[in-house]
């Protein structure tokens, strides 16, 4: 191309010009110099080329579709770090739990501190591998500790819309347990993915997702693993811990409305899985060990529905969020203790249980202008029905702390936050929370968020 140009301009000097002989030629001079540059400059990319060797098909993404390399390559990752903290106002109560039902431990993000307090800060680095691979590693940093969150990698060249991902990750069922504390509307968990997983549900294994090449959003998709965290139990065995299957489906209405509704399966077991109760003894409450070993499934049904105005969310828009839940377990539960006044009389024993719970949340948060939001968010937990035989050993434990409990867990609550930009967020929230028996519990928060580096968008 250059080569033409060059030609061109020569051919037009040449031409009687009104410019005098002397110009002319050095108008030549300098032409015939570029032209020379230009041709070096062409020989030596040409022989850069020409080293280098590699196939064409080598240097291209695949072409059947599937997801292409982004600007970040192997060695040039994406890097980012949330910086996350807050203050909280509550009541002092010296073990919370939510009443009737089983401890579920999880990850510390602060939520129980009172005063100042530092959350987990999220360390994040992700970078597509190749044209045919993505890795992303999510390190959680707290105290001097810190602990892998996610570390998986991801296919992008397998197509036909399938995707495969392997390492440590979040659960694709329900609608919010992919989502990072950083991401979510509200400054804690709601009380159903409390009570479920502590937090949020992930494992070692394989994720498996398929989208339909619909006009339809249709996403199908089966996970495998490890199965060691709660409602689970890292049971040390070859072979699969826990099976998940989930599938979502969504779309738009118009130019201003977005939904996508999902319906999701997870079933695990457990192996002497540890919870501690409070027994009523006249001489002091006593601990109580309970060991539970056996299965348990758990059913999910989520719906979000989204407005803005064309399209737009800049300025204003709506998002409606609720997640239904159902979870049956059936196996041992074992009470074990070495006091002699507890139920178990100083001896571990052992009956069956069934039990029985549903529950949800349901929320709406909405940006009235420019980084402006407000939110409300209901919780509810429902009692269920658990079955214990015989129903004689737990009898004696103190009804507002005990798994027995015949209590309905819910909690409301209000927030407002302000986001200058995409990367830093403050919000003050405000709870009444009633999760415990016998406890109401007005909370205050304040926290901030603050994103450092590259950060990938969030999902839908």
């Amino acid at each position: 191309m250059f080569r033409i140009a060059l030609l061109a301009v020569a051919a037009a000097l040449a031409l009687p010009a009104a410019a005098g002989d002397e110009d002319l030629k050095a108008l030549r001079e300098e032409v015939a110099q570029m032209k020379k540059s230009y041709e070096q400059r062409i020989e030596a990319l040409e022989q850069r080329l020409a080293a280098a060797g590699a196939p064409k098909e080598q240097s291209q993404p695949a072409q059947d579709g599937s997801a292409r390399a982004g600007a970040a390559g192997g060695f040039n990752p994406e890097v980012s770090l949330i910086l996350q903290g807050q203050y909280r106002r509550m009541q002092d109560v010296p073990e919370r739990a939510i009443s009737g039902y089983w401890p579920a431990g999880g990850h510390d993000h602060g939520g129980d501190e009172r005063g100042f307090s530092v959350d987990s800060s999220e360390l994040i680095v992700s970078a597509n591998i190749s044209p045919y691979f993505r890795g992303m590693l999510n390190v959680a940093l707290k105290d001097g500790e810190a602990e892998v969150e996610e570390a998986w990698f991801q296919t992008l060249g397998l197509g036909q819309g399938f995707t495969l991902k392997g390492g440590r990750f979040l659960s694709g069922i329900g609608y919010l347990n992919e989502q990072h504390p950083h991401a979510w509307d509200f400054a804690d968990a709601p009380l159903m993915s409390k009570a479920l997983f502590g937090e949020h549900y992930g494992q070692d294994g394989l994720q498996l997702k398929w989208v339909a090449p619909t006009d339809l959003f249709m996403e199908f998709g089966a996970e495998i693993g490890r199965g060691q965290n709660f409602p689970g139990t890292d049971r040390n065995q070859n072979g699969v811990g826990a099976t998940s299957l989930f599938a979502h489906v969504g779309g738009d209405v118009g130019r201003s409305h977005a939904w996508r509704a999902g319906l999701s399966w997870l079933a695990t077991r457990a192996k002497d899985r540890e919870a501690h109760f409070e027994d009523t003894d006249a001489a002091g409450p006593n601990e109580v060990e309970g060991l539970f070993t056996g299965r348990s499934r758990t059913w999910i049904a989520d719906f979000v529905w989204k407005w803005a105005p064309e399209g737009n969310p800049g300025y204003r828009n709506l998002k409606l969020q609720a997640e239904l839940f159902r979870r049956t377990e059936d196996g041992d539960l074992a009470c074990a203790s070495g006091v002699a006044t507890s139920p178990c009389a100083g001896s571990p024993a052992l009956g069956k249980l069934n039990a029985r719970q549903s529950g949800g949340y349901a929320q709406a948060v909405w940006q009235f202008m420019p980084h402006w939001r407000l939110g409300y968010r209901y919780d509810w937990l429902g009692s269920g029905s658990k079955h214990y035989v015989p129903a004689t050993v737990f009898a004696a434990l103190d009804p507002a702390n005990a798994y027995f409990a015949r209590y309905r867990p819910q909690r409301h609550t209000l927030m407002a936050d302000w986001s200058l930009d995409e990367f830093s967020r403050l919000r003050l929230q405000f709870a009444r929370d009633k999760s415990m028996q016998g406890v109401s519990d007005n909370q205050v928060a304040l926290q901030y968020i603050m994103s450092l580096g590259a950060h990938g968008a969030h999902k839908f």
